[in-house]
C-alpha cells in the first residue's frame, strides 16, 4: 500500500510576522503548505520537508522520473485564492458537472497528448526547466501572502458573483464579430483553433474596426491551416500590408507550416504546448486559443483585462511591472469559469473594450461595478464632497501590515478626484522612440513598355519590416551633400549609371513605428531619355502603379509615394492620387475665343425642343 504524504494545514504563511494581516487566504479549507523543499524555499521561509519522509516520497513520485510535473496537470494540494489552479483541481473545488462539449474536447485533447509528447521530444524547442511550474506556483503563494486582501477576491461567493454578472452581460451585449461567428459555428477543433489564432494575432496592438476587413479577406483566401501553410510568404506580406507589426503575419505563416509539417495538421490542445511549440505564440495568445477553441480553464491577460482588473481591485502600481503582471495573471486564473472559460475571457476583454475604456468609462453600464473598488472610491469621494452624510462613509481601504503596499499607487502619485476610475491603471512613462533619418528615392521609367514603372527593392528577411518591398533607401544624416551621394550610390547599385543632376528633393515623411521615429527624405528621379530597362537584378522589381498599390509595401512607403505623386511634373498640388491630365478641349477658352464662339454660334429659340426631348 502506497504511503500517503501528510497534509500541512498552516493557514498563515511561515515567515510572516504575527502582527501582519497579510495571511494567505484559505481555499477550500487548505492552507499555504508547499509539497517539497528546495534552497529557494528556505530563503523565503517556507516549511522544510525532511528527506526520506512520506511527504518527500509522495512529491518525488508526483514529479516523475524527470523531476518536473507534467504540463496541464496540477497535483499540488496548495493554492492561494485559486491562483495558478489547473483545470482538474479547479473542477474539484468548484464541483461543477462536466458538459458534453468539455467532455468531447477532453477526449480529443487526450488523443493529441501522445503526439505532442513525441514532437516535444524530437523538436528543437527547449524543454521546460525542471520544476518551472512548481517554482511559479511557489512565487504566487508568496505573492498572495504579501498582498493586502483589499486587492484580492474574497471567497467563492465574490468570484461567483463576478462570473455570473459578467457572463450575463456578455450574452446580452457582445458584439457580432466574424471570428466569433466562425469559432462558434465550427465543429472541427483544428479549424476552430485556426480561426481564433488568426484573430488573436491580428488583434494584437490593432483595433477591432481595422482587423475586421483584414480577417475577412484572410479567411476567404486561406480558410484552413493547410491553405496558409501552402501559401508564399510574399502573399502573406501582401495581404498583411497596412496592418502593421509585420512580423506577426510571418510568424503566423511559420506556425501554420509547423502544424502541417510536424504536428500532423493538429493544433496543440493546451496553453502550455501551444506556447512551447508554435512560433510567435506567447502566454496570452496560447491562453486565448486554449480557452476559446478547446475549453481549457486558463485565464488570459491583455490590455483590456489589465484595465478591468486594476480598477476592480484598485491596483495603482505600475501595471507593466513584473509584480503587478504576476498578480493580474493570478486574478485572471482565479476568475476564469470552468464551464465557460472562453466566454468569460472574451467577456472580460469585451468589457474593457466597450465599457471600461481608457479615457471615458461608462460605469453606469458596467455589470461588475458593485465589485469595483475604483468605483467605490469615486462614490466615497463624491459623498465626502457633497457632505450629504455625517461622518465618513464605510468604504474598505487598503491597510497593509507595515510599510507601503506594493500594489497601491506610490505616495508621490496621490488620488486625483478629477480622473475618477481612470486613476487606474497607472503606467510608467514610456521611453520616447529613437529618431532616425533615411533618404529614399522613387526611381521611375515614364516611357517603359506597357506604361510607367517604378523601382522597388526587397528588405532583408529579418529586422524592421522584414521581407517587405520599398523604394531604394539609405540610412543617413538628416541633411547635406553626403545624403545625396549615398542615395545615388544605392540607386546605381540597383539600376546602373544614372543622371545625377536629375535627382530632386521633394519633401519629408515622418512615420513612427513602435520604437523608432523615422524621417524619410523623399527624392525623385525620372529616366526620361534613357532606354527603358526591362529587367532588374535579384531583390528588385520594376512595377506599374497598379502593381505597387497591391504589393507588400508598408504604410510608410505609401506615404512616400503620395509625396512623389504630388510633386512630379503635371501633378495637381496637394493631390494624394495619380493626377489625370484633362483633354485640351476641357480647358477654359481665352476671352477672344469666347467672343468668336458667341458670334458664330447658331441662334436657338427658347421655345425650341431640345435634343433630349426629341430623342424621347
Amino acid at each position: 500500500m502506497t504511503r500517503r504524504a501528510p497534509r500541512l494545514s498552516s493557514r498563515r504563511v511561515p515567515g510572516a510576522s504575527a502582527s501582519s494581516p497579510c495571511t494567505a487566504p484559505a481555499v477550500g479549507g487548505r492552507g499555504g503548505a508547499l509539497p517539497s523543499e528546495s534552497p529557494s524555499r528556505r530563503r523565503v521561509g517556507l516549511p522544510f520537508t525532511p528527506p526520506g519522509s512520506g511527504a518527500e516520497e509522495a512529491a518525488r513520485r508526483a514529479r516523475g522520473p524527470m523531476g518536473w510535473r507534467r504540463a496541464g496537470r496540477s497535483h499540488a494540494p496548495w493554492s492561494a485564492s485559486g491562483a495558478g489552479r489547473g483545470r482538474r483541481s479547479g473542477k474539484a473545488i468548484m464541483k461543477k458537472p462536466r458538459t458534453a462539449v468539455r467532455s468531447r474536447h477532453r477526449k480529443q485533447a487526450s488523443r493529441q497528448e501522445g503526439r505532442e509528447k513525441r514532437v516535444l521530444s524530437s523538436s528543437q524547442v527547449k524543454p521546460p526547466t525542471p520544476n518551472a511550474g512548481l517554482a511559479r506556483r511557489q512565487e504566487e503563494v508568496v505573492l498572495q501572502a504579501s498582498v493586502s486582501p483589499y486587492h484580492l477576491f474574497r471567497g467563492t461567493a465574490e468570484v461567483r458573483a463576478f462570473r455570473e454578472n459578467l457572463l450575463r452581460w456578455y450574452d446580452r451585449e457582445k458584439r457580432d464579430l466574424p471570428w466569433r461567428r466562425r469559432a462558434e459555428g465550427e465543429v472541427d477543433l483544428d479549424r476552430r483553433a485556426y480561426a481564433v489564432w488568426v484573430s488573436e494575432v491580428m488583434l494584437q496592438q490593432t483595433q477591432v474596426a481595422t482587423v475586421i476587413d483584414y480577417y475577412t479577406r484572410w479567411m476567404q483566401k486561406w480558410p484552413t491551416l493547410q491553405d496558409l501553410a501552402s501559401a508564399s510568404l510574399e502573399g502573406v506580406n501582401q495581404l498583411w500590408a497596412g496592418l502593421g507589426y509585420y512580423s506577426r503575419g510571418r510568424r503566423l505563416h511559420e506556425g501554420a507550416r509547423k502544424v502541417v509539417e510536424e504536428l500532423g495538421g493538429h493544433v496543440p490542445r493546451t496553453a502550455e504546448t501551444l506556447q512551447q511549440l508554435l512560433p510567435g505564440v506567447g502566454r496570452y495568445t496560447a491562453g486565448a486559443i486554449a480557452s476559446i477553441a478547446f475549453g481549457q480553464a486558463t485565464g488570459v491577460v491583455d490590455g483590456n483585462v489589465v484595465r478591468v482588473l486594476c480598477r476592480v481591485r484598485a491596483i495603482g502600481a505600475d501595471s507593466s511591472s513584473a509584480l503587478v503582471s504576476q498578480h493580474l495573471w493570478s486574478l485572471a486564473q482565479q476568475l476564469v469559469d470552468p464551464t465557460r472559460p472562453g466566454d468569460l475571457n472574451q467577456a472580460a476583454m469585451e468589457l474593457g473594450a466597450t465599457v471600461c475604456t481608457p479615457q471615458h468609462p461608462r460605469c453606469s453600464q458596467c455589470p461588475v461595478r458593485s465589485l469595483c473598488r475604483a468605483h467605490q472610491r469615486v462614490e466615497r469621494e463624491q459623498l465626502l464632497a457633497s457632505r450629504s452624510l455625517p461622518g465618513s462613509p464605510d468604504v474598505e481601504e487598503c491597510a497593509p501590515g507595515s510599510g507601503q503596499c506594493r500594489l497601491c499607487a506610490p505616495p508621490s502619485e496621490p488620488w486625483d478626484p478629477t480622473l475618477g476610475v481612470t486613476n487606474f491603471p497607472r503606467k510608467a512613462s514610456r521611453k520616447p522612440p529613437r529618431e532616425e533619418c533615411s533618404a529614399t528615392c522613387v526611381l521611375e521609367q515614364p516611357r517603359a513598355v506597357g506604361g510607367p514603372r517604378i523601382l522597388l527593392v526587397q528588405r532583408p528577411n529579418s529586422g524592421l519590416l522584414a521581407g517587405l518591398w520599398e523604394f531604394p533607401s539609405v540610412t543617413t544624416e538628416p541633411s547635406g551633400q553626403r545624403q545625396r551621394q549615398a542615395l545615388l550610390r544605392e540607386l546605381q547599385r540597383w539600376a546602373g549609371p544614372l543622371p545625377a543632376t536629375r535627382l530632386r528633393h521633394l519633401g519629408q515623411v515622418v512615420h513612427t513605428f513602435s520604437h523608432i521615429k523615422l524621417t524619410y527624405e523623399v527624392y525623385g528621379l525620372a529616366l526620361e531619355g534613357e532606354t527603358p530597362v526591362t529587367t532588374a537584378p535579384p531583390g528588385a522589381r520594376w512595377l506599374t502603379r497598379e502593381e505597387f498599390h497591391t504589393a507588400a509595401v508598408s504604410t510608410a512607403m505609401k506615404k512616400v509615394f503620395r509625396v512623389y505623386e504630388g510633386r512630379r511634373p503635371g501633378a495637381c498640388k496637394g493631390s494624394k492620387r495619380s493626377p489625370v491630365s484633362a483633354p485640351s478641349s476641357w480647358k477654359k477658352p481665352s476671352p477672344g475665343q469666347q467672343l468668336l464662339d458667341s458670334f458664330f454660334r447658331p441662334h436657338i429659340p427658347r421655345d425650341a425642343p431640345s435634343l433630349n426631348s426629341t430623342a424621347q
